[in-house]
């Protein structure tokens, strides 16, 4: 396990530090624009030449995802907003009863998942619209890697729809809990949810075999796979956890490895997209990168008290983003 009260090379100093002004909820890129999704109404362009906000909901934006094309965000305004790399953007969406959006997922050949309440949505491509009522309030949203599968993260559980396949009953996956959030490897083999305890469960599609994923300290609220999706890694403890899923039965009846370890709790972290390596933010606003392979670190930056709310790569994995809670924001080219 790394012990981060030693000395740590930084490349802190080389980040280019900008202002939000909000705290900061999400972060994306267009190219190298690195893209910071505010906590209310904006979104916050910031080239190297210049920074531009955007306003596109007429409250809190509540979720947000983006395919390298297109934001597609949520709202507490009822309004399921797309975004292009100029800043123009439309609604795509509304809920009549002005429920919050507060899921959002985006899946293959252009299609978008949202939610309000119990309802689960997805758009093809194609503008066409499937609706399906979950067992109770949808609490996560993902698409599977291959095919139009969609899996949604409710009370006891987990469903798997398909959304194109108007007869196909849809794939129930027990567990008795609050689960908040879903996710699958991207083999498509395991699912994944983070629940209300301080825990995981996922389930082997196949069998529907368990896997329990238990140790933290706090509810994990990050997750991610790594290059190649050998490990999936999480906040919700004082280190970096990767749990291994490079064999047939995942992390069944194995340990994870544990990385990074601080005084202060993993908030938020995000999976380089090419490389073994891990950017890690924390409750007392370090950024640090973590190499998988040996434990190494790198500092990205200091901390300073305000915990990291956001982070994200560009696709070639050469520019790193980070937010705060507080409205801090860098980027940070290596």
């Amino acid at each position: 396990m790394s012990d981060t009260s030693a000395p740590i090379p930084s490349l802190a100093d080389r980040a280019r530090p900008i202002e939000a002004g909000a705290p900061v909820v999400g972060v994306h890129f267009f190219g190298a624009t690195p893209v910071f999704v505010l906590g209310e109404e904006a979104l916050l362009f910031a080239p190297a030449d210049g920074e531009r906000r955007v306003t596109i909901h007429g409250g809190a934006i509540l979720a947000s995802k983006s395919d390298g094309t297109r934001i597609v965000t949520g709202g507490d305004d009822g309004k399921l907003v797309a975004t292009d790399a100029d800043g123009s953007h439309q609604v795509i969406a509304t809920d009549d009863k002005k429920r919050w959006i507060d899921q959002v997922a985006l899946g293959p050949d252009g299609a978008v998942a949202w939610s309000e309440g119990k309802v689960a949505h997805v758009r093809t491509k194609k503008g066409e619209l499937r609706s399906f009522e979950a067992p109770s309030t949808v609490a996560g949203l993902a698409f599977a890697p291959k095919g139009l599968r969609a899996a949604i993260a409710h009370y006891n559980g987990a469903t798997l729809w398909f959304p194109n396949a108007a007869g196909a009953a849809p794939q129930k996956f027990e567990w008795k809990g609050s689960h908040l959030g879903v996710t699958f490897s991207p083999d498509g083999k395991f699912l994944i949810t983070t629940m209300q305890e301080s825990a995981l469960h996922g389930w082997r599609i196949a069998d529907g075999q368990h896997m329990r994923m238990t140790g933290y300290s706090a509810r994990v609220r990050s997750l991610g796979w790594t290059a190649g999706g050998a490990f999936l890694a999480t906040s919700g403890s004082e280190q970096l956890i990767l749990w291994p899923f490079d064999g047939k039965d995942g992390p069944m009846r194995r340990q994870p490895k544990m990385l990074a370890a601080s005084k202060a709790r993993v908030t938020m972290m995000a999976c380089h997209p090419r490389q073994p390596v891990v950017a890690v933010g924390y409750a007392d606003g370090a950024v640090l990168l973590v190499r998988i392979d040996d434990g190494a670190l790198i500092k990205a930056r200091q901390a300073d008290s305000q915990p990291i709310s956001a982070l994200g790569w560009d696709t070639s994995g050469q520019m790193l983003a980070f937010g705060t809670e507080l409205g801090a924001a860098g980027v940070l080219t290596l």
